[in-house]
């Protein structure tokens, strides 16, 4: 989120510090200009653009628990199947008869299913199931950031909204009184409206319903707030000014974030290694608890701040305060779950060895040479770190095109990006009351054309679907494809513009291979910074030969950019260790899996 403005050396930190301040301003500065207001923008634009819409009731389900589907309208075929599958294996079907009915999926726990209508070759329109004990190994995070007087019907079309996208997090962003004391009140007479830190009207009965409904579809709530932030009214409220981070050893100036009006007051940085000062937060953490039915908390920190010092002078690191925290937060609410965002791998390796259910990543790191392996660094450093953790980035798209002002995304550089992260194991946050652009949460100023909208569900669907292929373990592995009819041509990751590359991945029995399509690239910056990424052309019934470990029994292919992400299986050849097969199309996105038992 923000960072901290100390002094011209700290400004030019890799740590972003006058930028991010920078462009909040400017989106305030927007806002006045152009009348907007960073409100409820729920994700509905394109909905018609679907025909056939089909949903679940929940975003996971425990093993054992039934799922209900809900139809929009019935498909415009006769006989219509109902088909039930779990990578490209057939659970079971039957006849479509309603636009609702039930479905207990087989029992075993963490396993992604496809279910899908369709009439012989045609399919007409799918959706996921998750079923998953606890919703860690598969996160999919999702957010909100508005909390006005919203009416029950607009909180449910946003909640619907992030169901349909299988969301099991939600980060609460922004919806605390202050920093150093998120609820406003107290425990015994908690108020009813309070402002946030840029002076939005946030109402407990919102929260409240969210909250509700969010745990109706068995999504985690988790309540957003810095690990060490103060205000400059937190003498008040208990905090000392011994407590605080200095930037110098004589305790003269305080580290602090300045903001201006229309925010509440600057944002004081508090020692994470002192002992009061956890005490303090982690006591208005249980009043939070004690208020709100909230899940667990989201934490956030500010970056690197250069040389700091206690109150007595001496040196500090902050990161040394990281894991204290959380385990001390852990120790007071065992039951409650924990997530820290790591600024840039800030503090990552301190964080990864802590109890937080997932890792999460602020990505700033966008250099164009490095490109797409930005992303794949990150997921593979973090699954290592933690011994084996799902992780969340928090990759803001468009980043540039966005502070502009109102616009679209541009949707060829989005699926580029969710494509190489889902591909890698790792997922985006990305949605929430509409799609993320900015590390300010409530600016909406792009939205999604219809054509992204589409994707995204089917991209959500897809890492759902297929989680036990994207995200349960596995060995990377280096796999040379070749064209047979010259219509590409493949590399071994990272992307090469005008190229496909190939990511490989071994699984007990089985072989995973992605393929990643980089052509008309006009960049290798997975921010698409200035939303000018070129669309790659549709490749169909490509003729390809690549190395396999003995003779399969099966070869499947998904994409989520067509056949609503069902899977195919494909006839093949097979000699001397050589595979040669067809695959149907590559747009974005194409994964094979090889099973040999």
């Amino acid at each position: 989120m923000k960072s901290v403005i100390l002094s011209k050396k700290q400004r030019n930190m890799k740590r972003f510090a006058s930028i991010i301040t920078l462009n909040i301003l400017m989106v305030i500065g927007m806002m006045a200009c152009n009348g907007i207001d960073p409100v409820l923008d729920p994700i509905t634009y394109g909905e018609n653009y679907i025909a056939v819409q089909l949903s679940t009731d929940k975003a996971c389900y425990a093993p054992g628990e039934s799922v209900v589907f809900s139809l929009n309208q019935m498909p415009g075929a006769s006989a219509v199947m109902v088909r039930y599958r779990h990578m490209g294996e057939t659970v079971e079907e039957h006849v479509l008869t309603s636009t609702q009915w039930t479905w207990r999926p087989p029992t075993q726990d963490y396993r992604g299913y496809l279910v899908d209508l369709y009439v012989g070759d045609s399919v007409y329109a799918s959706v996921a199931v998750d079923v998953s004990s606890t919703p860690e190994k598969f996160v999919r995070n999702g957010f909100l950031s508005a909390y006005g007087n919203l009416s029950q019907k607009e909180i449910m079309t946003v909640v619907n909204s992030l169901n349909r996208f299988h969301i099991n997090y939600v980060q609460f962003q922004d919806w605390h009184w202050k920093h150093h004391r998120p609820l406003a009140g107290t425990t015994t007479s908690p108020m009813d409206v309070w402002t946030d830190i840029i002076s939005r009207n946030c109402y407990r009965s919102t929260v409240d319903a969210y909250i509700t409904a969010a745990h109706e579809r068995n999504m985690k709530c988790l309540f957003y707030n810095l690990l060490y932030g103060a205000l400059n009214d937190a003498h008040e409220d208990g905090v000392s000014r011994d407590w605080y981070v200095f930037s110098d050893r004589q305790h003269n100036t305080p580290v602090f974030h300045p903001l201006s009006s229309p925010f509440k007051s600057a944002i004081y940085v508090v020692n994470p290694n002192n002992k009061a000062w956890q005490t303090y937060l982690g006591e208005r953490n249980n009043d939070v608890y004690q208020v709100f039915d909230f899940d667990g908390w989201q934490i956030d920190q500010l970056g690197p701040q250069g040389n700091v010092y206690d109150y007595n002078g001496n040196s500090i690191s902050l990161i040394d305060g990281f894991a204290p925290m959380i385990e001390y937060s852990k120790q007071l609410q065992p039951e409650k779950r924990l997530v820290m965002n790591a600024v840039g791998q800030y503090g990552q390796e301190k964080i990864s060895k802590t109890p937080v259910d997932f890792l999460y990543t602020e990505v700033w790191d966008k250099p164009t040479n490095r490109g797409y392996t930005v992303l794949s660094d990150v997921i593979t450093k973090n699954y290592t770190l933690s011994g084996g953790k799902a992780t969340v980035l928090a990759a803001y798209m468009d980043y540039n095109h966005g502070i502009k002002g109102r616009g679209y995304f541009n949707t060829s550089g989005v699926l580029m990006t969710t494509a190489a992260a889902h591909a890698w194991g790792g997922t985006i946050l990305q949605m929430g009351e509409h799609m993320l652009c900015n590390e300010y949460f409530p600016n909406s100023n792009l939205s999604m054309h219809g054509d992204l909208y589409r994707a995204m569900i089917a991209y959500y669907d897809f890492i759902t679907a297929y989680e036990n292929l994207l995200r349960d373990g596995g060995e990377w592995f280096g796999v040379d494809v070749e064209s047979m009819d010259e219509q590409c041509v493949f590399n071994q990751w990272p992307a090469v513009k005008g190229q496909v590359a190939t990511v490989g991945k071994a699984q007990e029995g089985r072989d995973i291979i992605h393929l990643l399509s980089y052509r008309n690239a006009v960049h290798l910056d997975w921010c698409d910074t200035n939303a000018n990424q070129g669309e790659p052309d549709l490749l169909t019934d490509l003729s390809v030969r690549l190395p396999a470990k003995m003779q399969p029994a099966h070869v499947y292919v998904a994409t989520p950019d067509a056949k609503f992400s069902v899977a195919q299986e494909l006839d093949f050849d097979y000699a001397d260790g050589m595979l040669t097969l067809t695959i149907p199309s590559l747009k974005y996105w194409t994964m094979l899996w090889v099973e040999y038992e």
